[in-house]
């Protein structure tokens, strides 16, 4: 299946950054095309260091704080492509002078304490490992990918992208593909891949509401919706709760994820449509979420946190055997109520009849 693995994890998908090189200025093409030439050397270091990850021999990101307290590390590439970089904020650290620096560093926090209060883990591998990040990679760079040990974060061009430290929810996203590595193993084309992308962004989200705090009804349930630079025709990246509508621009052009099985994306662009596709399990953990009520962490959230650590995801598990497995840890961890809600959001998307 390796070839399918043609493209890493990034915030933004490589079918965007196509329609930039269509459709953007000449220095908007340069910077699109600069940031998709990444991608085969970008994955290839994923998978090495997933591998590595998965070795209980290695110990590629030692533990050096107490259990349950978190350990970060911010380095600054500067505009090069050298990782990880000069380290610059460490665990405890003042805050800098410079805002990508603080950003990510918070951002780390943020999603660290997300783990640890609500499903008690610690850190990504439930084992303490080191949260590390590089900021200001690259020229231009329109991006930010989870590379299998580390975060990266690009600034952007400033004309369609903002700095990429700037979302919590990409923070949330980028971490939570090192949760599925370890917990699931998602292969990451067609349905699993796409599953993979979505439970980035519910947990992405998540880690937002969190910090702030909101209900399921308060949330904007927005992905990526302080990338996007002034003048840009659009929210956000993608919309849990409509998919397919956030954003219209002549540059990005339309928002094309579906959010129903009806208008499911056959392609083999973007790995199958995983960044696509992610549409349709997104809008079935809003439905369940705005269904069930309350704090979507407490109840939605610990469904599909349930499902990816302990109900035995395969590597090729489909939409259809995910929603399965969240009906059943629905009924395992509450009552009548959160099951109906889970399995009548499946089947608004489709999934299930």
């Amino acid at each position: 299946m390796a070839g399918y693995h043609r493209h890493a994890p990034c915030a933004v998908p490589s079918h965007l950054l196509e329609r930039i090189a269509r459709n953007g200025t000449d220095e908007q093409r340069s910077w699109a095309l600069s940031t998709l030439a990444h991608d085969t050397s970008v994955r290839s270091v994923r998978m090495y260091n997933a591998l590595l990850r998965n070795r209980p021999t290695d110990t590629l990101l030692p533990r050096l704080a107490p259990a349950g307290t978190a350990d970060r590390v911010v380095c600054d590439a500067a505009g090069t492509e050298i990782l990880p970089g000069r380290p610059v904020r460490a665990e405890g650290g003042d805050p800098t002078g410079d805002t990508a620096v603080n950003e990510a560093y918070d951002g780390l926090g943020a999603t660290f304490a997300f783990l640890r209060d609500v499903y008690g883990r610690d850190s990504i591998d439930d084992e303490g490992v080191t949260l590390r990040a590089s900021v200001h990679y690259g020229d231009h760079y329109d991006n930010a990918f989870w590379d299998g040990r580390q975060l990266v974060f690009g600034d952007g061009d400033g004309e369609l992208f903002s700095g990429f430290t700037t979302s919590l929810d990409i923070i949330g996203h980028e971490l939570t593909h090192g949760v599925t590595e370890d917990e699931a193993q998602l292969m990451y084309f067609n349905q699993p891949g796409a599953l993979s992308e979505s439970l980035s962004d519910v947990f992405g989200s998540l880690v937002k509401q969190y910090a702030l705090g909101q209900t399921a009804d308060q949330a904007d349930w927005l992905i990526g919706a302080d990338l996007l630079a002034p003048g840009v025709a659009g929210a956000a990246l993608r919309s849990m709760k409509e998919p397919g509508t956030a954003f219209d621009d002549p540059v990005l052009g339309e928002d094309n994820q579906p959010g129903h099985m009806d208008g499911y994306v056959r392609t083999t662009t973007d790995n199958g449509g995983v960044h696509i596709n992610s549409g349709i399990p997104n809008r079935a953990f809003y439905l369940a979420a705005a269904a069930i009520g309350g704090k979507a962490w407490e109840k939605t959230g610990l469904i599909w946190y349930d499902t990816l650590r302990a109900a035995r995801l395969r590597p090729n598990s489909t939409f259809r055997a995910f929603a399965a497995l969240t009906v059943r840890q629905a009924r395992l961890l509450f009552g009548a109520d959160e099951v109906t809600a889970v399995t009548q959001a499946w089947r608004a998307v489709g999934v299930t009849v």
